[in-house]
Order: C-alpha cells, then structure tokens, then sequence
C-alpha cells in the first residue's frame, strides 16, 4: 500500500506544482486588462484553478504526505525537518494565492505584472529546496 500512496502523493504534488506556477503568470496577464470581458474570463479561470485542481491536490498532498511520512517513520530526520519547512513556505504562497485571487476577484488588485513575474518564482525556489531534500538528504 505504501508506494501507492506514494504514487497518489506525487500525483498530487504534480497537480499542485502545476497550479502554483500557472496562477501567479495568470495574474501577470489580468494585472495588465482592466475592467471588461477579458478580465472577467482570467476572473473564472483563477477561481476554477484554484478550487477545483489547487485546493484538493494541496489537501491530498498533505494527507498522503503525513501519511507516508509515519509508515516510513520520517519524523526523526533532519532533512524531513527542512523538507517539511518548505512546505509549509509553499502551503503559504498556496494561501497567499488565494488572497490574491480574491483580490482580483473584487477588482482590487494593487500589485503589477512586475511583481507578479518575481513572485512567480517563489513556488519554484521552494520545489527545488524540497526535492534536494527528499531526493539528496544533505542533513
């Protein structure tokens, strides 16, 4: 059963990665619309992005994270720690996403298409760290 969840766990974070990283360049594009039906589209497509793919592929990300993480008894390792660390970090950007997507959501969106590019590479900066981590457990 473990390299199922597994399997199921790498889905998920495949799932989840994807929506980090095309959310934010979605907002590069609708910081730069104003008000009409173009918005109103990239409006639809945030939301549908992160409820329906973002939210259950965080949610089962985390569940058969925990859950492989006490069947391989993970708890006690250093680099566990600094994975886990990470994720947290990406679970937030995950939160901060949703407050930027509400944000456009009620047009009240303050920030550039600058922004949104560095901000961008956040959610990749984190991946990086929590592969090393996994795979090359340097502590």
């Amino acid at each position: 059963m473990y390299l199922w969840i597994k399997a199921l766990h790498v889905i998920a974070i495949i799932s989840w990665m994807a929506g980090l990283l095309y959310l934010p360049r979605l907002f590069v594009y609708h910081s730069g619309v104003g008000p009409g039906a173009q918005s109103e589209l990239f409006k639809t497509m945030e939301r549908k992005l992160l409820r329906f793919i973002m939210i259950p592929a965080m949610l089962l990300s985390w569940i058969t994270g925990v859950t492989l993480a006490v069947q391989g008894m993970h708890f006690h390792a250093i680099w566990f720690h600094s994975k886990m660390l990470g994720v947290v970090l990406l679970t937030a950007v995950h939160f901060y996403d949703g407050f930027l997507q509400k944000a456009f959501a009620e047009n009240r969106n303050t920030r550039s298409s600058k922004f949104f590019r560095f901000y961008n590479e956040a959610p990749t900066a984190l991946m990086i760290a929590i592969v090393i981590f996994v795979i090359v457990k340097p502590f």
